[in-house]
């Protein structure tokens, strides 16, 4: 098996002289980057597999060709799902001033991806090379233009509500019902939904949805159809499945992931 990039050295990232530092990665099925941070904030653009990143009480599912912003001082913890590779580029926080104060997944344009694969490629000492200026000012350039996607999952901090949103990610199903959480949770279903949503943001049945997602983004990117992942999340039909994909994504499975999914 091939051993994964070690994690980079966090310092000496931070510390170039470069305005806009780049590194790539390969990890382990499964590897675990633990909690830690950047002065800089980092673009982390999956280019292979799915990681699922925390921060805070929020979990990102980013599957490949999506990248998450990062913002400088930001506690975050990196969890792979299957092999993984990634492109980061660090900007020195000044230069991170136009982008989102709060993490975020991004979508990426070809034009990024590409040049994310050029900034990895620079010696980190380019200095006044003006090829390497030039990709540094066009990375700052096309980064402010990358539209935000709704793939956020708020956990609640009360333990038993947590415990069941874990569950539920684990194996979800449209088919659950309010007061069965209400009910496994100890509390009425008024209780209950005020203090999840005073907790995640959401409704409960807006947080399963983006759970569901969570599930089945994995599966779809690794090219599996639409039909075995919607039966297997207890959809009724993939057009049900492929109905609350489009509401919350914007479009149906196989465009938004450029044909790796097949119906």
């Amino acid at each position: 098996m091939t051993l994964p990039s070690p994690p980079p050295t966090f310092n000496s990232l931070d510390d170039t002289p470069q305005p806009v530092s780049g590194r790539a990665n390969r990890y382990a099925p499964d590897m675990v980057v633990p909690l830690h941070h950047h002065r800089r904030g980092q673009l982390l653009l999956i280019v292979q597999g799915t990681a699922l990143i925390a921060a805070g009480d929020c979990r990102w599912m980013v599957p490949a060709q999506h990248a998450l912003w990062i913002p400088p001082g930001t506690e975050h913890s990196l969890q792979m799902l299957g092999s993984t590779a990634s492109h980061s580029a660090y900007l020195e926080p000044d230069l991170a001033s136009a982008l989102p104060r709060r993490a975020c997944v991004l979508g990426v344009s070809p034009l990024m991806r590409a040049l994310m694969a050029e900034v990895v490629a620079l010696p980190h000492d380019h200095g006044a090379d003006r090829r390497a200026a030039l990709i540094v000012a066009l990375i700052l350039e096309e980064v402010a233009r990358l539209p935000e996607l709704p793939l956020a999952l708020p956990m609640p901090r009360e333990a038993r509500l947590a415990a069941l949103c874990r569950d539920f990610v684990a194996a979800p199903t449209p088919r659950d019902t309010i007061d069965r959480w209400a009910g496994a949770a100890a509390m009425s279903r008024r209780a209950f939904t005020r203090a999840f949503r005073e907790q995640t943001g959401l409704s409960l049945v807006a947080w399963r949805q983006q759970a569901s997602l969570f599930a089945a983004l994995p599966r779809l990117a690794a090219g599996e159809s639409v039909t075995a992942v919607a039966l297997d999340l207890g959809y009724e039909s993939p057009a049900a499945f492929t109905t609350m994909f489009r509401r919350v994504l914007g479009q149906p499975p196989r465009r938004y992931l450029g044909g790796g999914a097949v119906s």
